[in-house]
Parts: C-alpha cells; structure tokens; sequence
C-alpha cells in the first residue's frame, strides 16, 4: 500500500496562506485523492478531492479559498490555502489510493 506523508502545516494568521503538499512512496496518479480535515471536537469532513476522472469538488466552506492540485510526476498532491479563518484550523488528511497520511496541523490565529 501506498505510504503518505504530509508537510507545509503550520501556525498563520486569520487572513494568510498555507501549501500543504502530501508525498507518496508510490505511484498515484490513477487514484482518486482528497484532503480531509478534522477539528477538535468535530467529525472528519472532507475539503476537496480529484476523482479519476479529473474532476474537482470543494466543501463549500472552502470554496474559492482553496484549490487542490496534483502533480503526477512527483507521486504529490497539494492544497493551496488562501484567506484563512480561525474555523479552517484542524488537522488535515491527505488520502490516496485507500491511504491516508498521519496528519498535518494548521492553526489559524485572530
């Protein structure tokens, strides 16, 4: 199975940006992918994914704020954070392949 790690967490500021980029050991372009989050006290909820057929859905909490991208050639999926809330503050999932990584925190501060 495909192993996932994720980077580029962090603390930012209400307002500010974060790339969050999440690398497989193996290949994945012919995997569906998503970031998921979880918040402290709440339930897993999914924020964007690519099907297999390339098409790209969002959490309409994160619409237009958000974009999520992948690069085949580097086994690597990303997902640009723009104009953060206080209420985007969880630990972020990648999944791909039935895999998921180990989590990444984003603290967003007022």
């Amino acid at each position: 199975q495909v192993q996932l790690v994720e980077s580029g967490g962090g603390s930012v500021q209400a307002g500010g940006s974060l790339k969050l980029s999440c690398a497989a050991s193996g290949y994945i372009s012919s995997c569906g992918v998503a970031w998921y989050r979880q918040a402290p006290g709440k339930e897993r909820e999914l924020v964007s994914r690519i099907l297999s057929n390339g098409a790209i859905t969002y959490a309409d909490s994160v619409k237009g704020r958000f974009t999520i991208s992948r690069d085949n050639a580097k086994n690597t999926l990303y997902l640009q954070m723009n104009s953060l809330k206080t209420e985007d503050t969880a630990v972020y999932y990648c999944v791909a392949c039935a895999a998921w990584g180990q989590g990444t925190q984003v603290t967003v501060s007022s």
